[in-house]
């Protein structure tokens, strides 16, 4: 260690001059910097330095990331630092990004062919279908396969930026909620022992009521817009037979989500250590197939379903370069959060406590639901699944209307950020390649704060008192 190393280490922790190992606990708040520095470069640079942004999105993730790998290896040492580098690698990137890669490739060779009218009716029924698909092929499947008829049916409309804000709400979150494919922190609790149709028992009347409260909000602010909307003189998409083209994927898309269920079901014994992180059979094989299955799709769709689709690999080079980033850069607020009573943010686990020494499901709901709009929200679903004791049978049980408020915040509070969850962020890439300005940063946060925060509200007192 040089001589700056200890300045810095109390400049950074606070009581200590050196770390032997990473304990989030002996952490202080100014290591999520990083983290913070990242998220607002998403949301700042594009409005203030657009044209930057858009060519060097890429370096700005790497900076901030650097801006905690480095002060992070001069502290606690390069073993530690490439051990937790690794893990954040191996564990939580690499599944992250396959599994996203696959879902986009096969989706994407779907093609929906057929010049539909973006009327409020057709808008609303596109979206049922989307919220309804989420639960089974995942959030990500669902918006890829959905995104692209909604934006040709709506392409000689001159506003229809709502139109894919409420795509974001639906689709993108809120109807994931049903199953363990559908988002990832709900395939985390499978992990842990929660049964696969639990969900379904317990977050069903939450889910039908945002869903249809959303789609019916939707429809009197599109019948709106509708009504005194401008049509372009001409129709961008030509008329066509409705009809349905690179069907080879849909098998495919089906084999994503048998290998999805499998590695929760299958747990075979074999594993292997890679830097200290443990890397299990069943992940190599699910990962490796999941590979497999995204090169099969680029070789078996016709190339002409790929034109039609106006595909591309712009929104999942954004997702890739910034997320490494995000899921860097967040160790160290993870690791404060696992933390607990001991690390800088005990006060959390103090408010979500009651006088009685029992766990209160709304602010459960709420907290675990803020997190998630701008932390990883599979990572933050275990940290308040472990702050409510961590045995699946008694949160399934006794504390069901706690796990019910985890899951939901999680879950539903994804889509109050473009960065809350990953199919939001993949949606507005896909959409602004289309010619269709989206709301900032905070312009969306502004659509969802007047949308969405009444709506978590209202539900609070209703299913989670």
């Amino acid at each position: 260690m040089n001589r700056r190393a200890p300045l810095l280490a109390l400049a950074l922790l606070p009581g200590l001059a050196q770390a032997a190992s990473f304990d989030g606990s002996q952490l202080a708040v100014w290591w999520a910097v990083p983290f913070a520095g990242i998220l607002l470069s998403i949301a700042l640079m594009p409005l203030l330095l657009p044209v930057f942004w858009h060519h060097h999105f890429g370096k700005v993730s790497a900076g901030w990331s650097l801006a905690f790998l480095l002060p992070f290896a001069v502290i606690f040492g390069p073993q530690v630092a490439g051990q937790n580098l690794a893990h954040a690698l191996l564990a939580d990137y690499l599944p992250f990004i396959i599994l996203l890669t696959a879902l986009y490739t096969v989706a994407g060779g779907i093609f929906i062919r057929g010049n539909l009218r973006g009327s409020p009716g057709l808008n609303v029924g596109l979206m049922a279908i989307g919220a309804v698909l989420a639960s089974f092929m995942g959030t990500t499947g669902a918006s890829i396969l959905m995104v692209r008829p909604l934006i040709r049916a709506n392409d000689n409309r001159r506003h229809a930026a709502h139109v894919f804000v409420f795509f974001i709400f639906i689709v993108s979150n809120a109807g994931g909620s049903l199953t363990p494919l559908g988002d990832p922190p709900l395939f985390l609790g499978f992990l842990k022992g929660v049964d696969f149709f639990w969900t379904v028992k317990y977050l069903l009347p939450e889910t039908l009521f945002l869903v249809c409260t959303l789609l019916g909000l939707f429809w009197l602010l599109d019948r709106y817009y509708f009504s005194r909307e401008e049509l372009k003189p001409y129709d961008p998409t030509p008329d066509q037979p409705l009809g349905i083209e690179g069907v080879i994927n849909l098998p495919l898309l089906l084999a994503v989500m048998g290998l999805v269920l499998m590695s929760g079901i299958w747990k075979p014994a074999l594993s292997w250590t890679i830097a200290g992180t443990e890397v299990g059979l069943a992940q190599v094989v699910r990962d490796g197939a999941l590979i497999a299955v995204t090169l099969v799709s680029l070789w078996l769709t016709p190339k002409a379903v790929r034109e039609s689709n106006q595909f591309n690999w712009g929104a999942m080079q954004e997702v890739a370069k910034l997320f490494a980033g995000i899921f860097l850069t967040i160790i160290p607020v993870l690791a404060m959060l696992r933390a607990g009573l001991a690390g800088p943010f005990a006060g959390l686990l103090q408010a979500v406590t009651g006088p009685d020494g029992q766990p209160l499901p709304w602010a459960y709901f709420w907290f675990s639901g803020v997190l998630s709009s701008f932390l990883d929200n599979a990572p933050t679903y275990l940290v308040f699944f472990n702050m409510a004791g961590g045995d699946p049978l008694v949160l399934m049980t006794t504390l069901a209307p706690v796990l019910a408020a985890i899951s939901a915040g999680s879950v539903f509070m994804g889509a109050n950020s473009y960065i809350g969850n990953a199919p939001n962020f993949m949606v507005k890439a896909i959409v602004e390649g289309r010619g269709i300005r989206m709301p900032s940063f905070f312009g969306y946060m502004a659509w969802s704060s007047a949308v969405l925060l009444p709506l978590f509200v209202l539900m609070t007192f209703i299913f989670f008192r």
